[in-house]
């Protein structure tokens, strides 16, 4: 009879320090997580950018997308809290409303890295001038990017002067100073008039005396850039 009680005590035992050991491994675990992403939280409060550094951020994390190497940075819970209250994101990207061109995903960015103004045709409307103005003069953002792509449908409705629906129709109309332009270049229409509307909408983000200012100064470098649907790559365009 002791002998058998003996034995249950033992299992009980042996039972208790099974789930003991298991609340151990899970507390450490959770602890490893916690230091995880407060370490991970401090790689990311990075002191400001210069214009050159924030594009060669922007640029390698280009590269890790295509090498399908991301690192997927500043995505944690600790970074969430970190930007509630306030933002300093080192990049502005003016960028095509299409579904396949998500800035902080062709950068391999995060929360809080980049401001993005995004609409069909990547065109610089009054509303995204203001924005993009509110992100570098206010937010101090040392780069701003218009960012097209290939096979832009926008850009190729303004090359076959489409006739579209509703208000479809106000970005061929945006983006025909740009097909003019590149009219007589050798090569694909459709992707000459890509390049040219990226320049074209830098040239009227440059007549912003708030932008023009900060480009005076140094504080703020614009660059050109065209994304490959098919790989990936983002190519800067001058």
């Amino acid at each position: 009879m002791n002998s058998s009680k003996n034995l249950i005590q033992r299992r009980s035992f042996l039972k208790l320090g099974a789930v003991g050991s298991c609340g151990l491994l899970a507390s450490a675990g959770n602890l490893l997580w916690q230091v995880q992403q407060v370490q991970a939280a401090k790689l990311s409060s990075a002191p400001s950018l210069s214009p050159d550094a924030a594009l060669q951020k922007l640029m390698e994390g280009n590269q890790r997308f295509v090498e399908h190497k991301p690192k997927h940075p500043d995505q944690s819970q600790t970074r969430l809290k970190e930007v509630a209250q306030t933002q300093h994101p080192f990049a502005t990207i003016l960028s095509c409303a299409d579904s396949r061109v998500p800035a902080e995903i062709i950068f391999d960015q995060g929360i809080g890295d980049i401001f993005d103004v995004r609409i069909a045709g990547n065109i610089a409307t009054r509303e995204a001038i203001g924005s993009i103005e509110y992100a570098v003069a206010i937010l101090d953002t040392p780069l701003l990017m218009v960012l097209g792509h290939e096979r832009c449908g926008a850009v190729t409705a303004a090359v076959r002067k489409e006739s579209l629906l509703g208000e479809i129709g106000s970005f061929v109309k945006a983006i025909q100073p740009a097909v003019a332009k590149s009219k007589e270049w050798p090569g694909d229409a459709v992707e000459n008039a890509v390049i040219a509307n990226v320049q074209y909408q830098i040239e009227k983000l440059k007549r912003s005396p708030l932008l023009a200012e900060r480009l005076r100064t140094g504080k703020l470098k614009i660059w050109g850039g065209r994304y490959d649907l098919d790989t990936g790559k983002v190519s800067l365009v001058t």
